[in-house]
């Protein structure tokens, strides 16, 4: 048996967080589709919430899990990610949970990762290592919301090719990394000969091969692998706080479970206007906007941080083995730092992708 090791890439805020307590809340985020911890949206929220309390902030620590080969992870396996593959953001909490155990964690995701959060939270139900999440922008069904894409003109040409062409150019980045004749790196290479693919024809020719492990990956086609990876259908599985947002005008989700039954756990918002991760508002000064979407976020944090009390989770214990951090009862996943890990502050995004996604 081969084993690949994979890379993930774990961008914390406050860089200096010594003078906060050990058991200050912690946010986990999961970004859109080809975005990172640079993108506006994410910045949007976890700067003023990370700001001192007396500064009108929050005064938390956060975490953003930057997807393989987003936001300069280098990827050292033949895979990337998807909306189904949950195990990524399951090691990282492996490593935050351990590194802060007294710290609650509190998830916080968008667009493709919201959907990775979603099913990750389902998958889990009473042993999620979050104690709350808040999804926005989640694209739910995904062969429900691609098909719709594709029915207008805007949709195909500007949205579904756009995230499409971000697609393509992240992988070419990343397709010398695999070997030559492995099945992900003979798919990788059809895929960048695509002449503008829609995002459907990427996951028809990619995605369904290279965006996660085996079992279940590979699938025969993008359709097995949007019924396999898509969330609207486990929100009753769900056993913590969750609030999902979504806005009526998103061209990119146009499907969304409003009778969606989650037991109590699950709370659904849909807003008039916001567009797809935009939610702005007028902002002080001529031609400026703000996002407002960061008011029920913060509410919502805040509640759930600091006044929700939750049950004892059922964890499974953490164990080090061969220098692995481990999960017992899951041998087939484990983390470690790398040695030699670097501090990098930047906000800048990445050449060549449409921001925003």
């Amino acid at each position: 048996m081969i084993c690949f090791i994979s890379t993930r890439g774990l961008d914390s805020t406050p860089v200096d967080d010594s003078h906060l307590p050990p058991d200050t809340p912690i946010i986990v985020v999961l970004h859109g589709l080809t975005g990172g911890s640079y993108e506006s949206y994410v910045r949007a929220i976890l700067s003023p919430a990370c700001m001192p309390v007396h500064q009108g902030g929050l005064g938390y620590r956060a975490v953003v899990v930057n997807f393989r080969g987003c936001a300069g992870v280098p990827v050292t396996s033949p895979q990337l990610y998807s909306a189904g593959h949950t195990d990524d953001l399951r090691q990282a909490l492996f490593y935050i949970s351990h590194r802060y155990p007294e710290a609650p964690l509190l998830g916080l995701s968008f667009s493709l990762g919201a959907n990775v959060m979603t099913r990750y939270v389902a998958e889990e139900g009473e042993r999620s290592r979050l104690k709350s999440a808040c999804v926005l922008g989640c694209p739910w069904n995904l062969a429900a919301n691609a098909s719709k894409l594709l029915a207008t003109y805007i949709g195909r040409h500007v949205y579904s090719k756009g995230m499409g062409r971000n697609l393509v150019n992240l992988l070419k980045r990343h397709v010398s990394t695999f070997a030559s004749d492995h099945d992900v790196a003979k798919a990788a290479a059809v895929t960048i000969a695509l002449t503008k693919p829609t995002i459907d024809m990427f996951d028809e020719h990619f995605t369904r091969i290279g965006g996660g492990s085996s079992p279940p990956w590979p699938f025969a086609s993008a359709n097995d692998y949007y019924e396999y990876s898509s969330s609207h259908n486990v929100l009753n599985k769900i056993k913590i706080p969750l609030l999902a947002i979504n806005a009526a005008d998103d061209p990119v989700v146009q499907d969304v479970p409003m009778d969606a039954e989650g037991k109590g756990w699950v709370i659904m918002a849909l807003t008039p206007c916001g567009g797809h991760l935009g939610w702005f508002e007028p902002d002080e000064g001529w031609g400026q906007v703000r996002r407002w979407i960061k008011r029920p976020v913060f509410e919502w944090l805040r509640a759930t941080g600091e006044d929700f009390v939750r049950s004892p989770p059922h964890w499974r214990p953490l164990h080090e083995e061969g220098g692995f951090l481990k999960e017992v009862g899951i041998d087939r996943l484990g983390c470690k730092e790398l040695d030699g890990s670097d501090i990098i502050v930047g906000t800048e995004g990445e050449a060549g992708l449409l921001a925003g996604l």
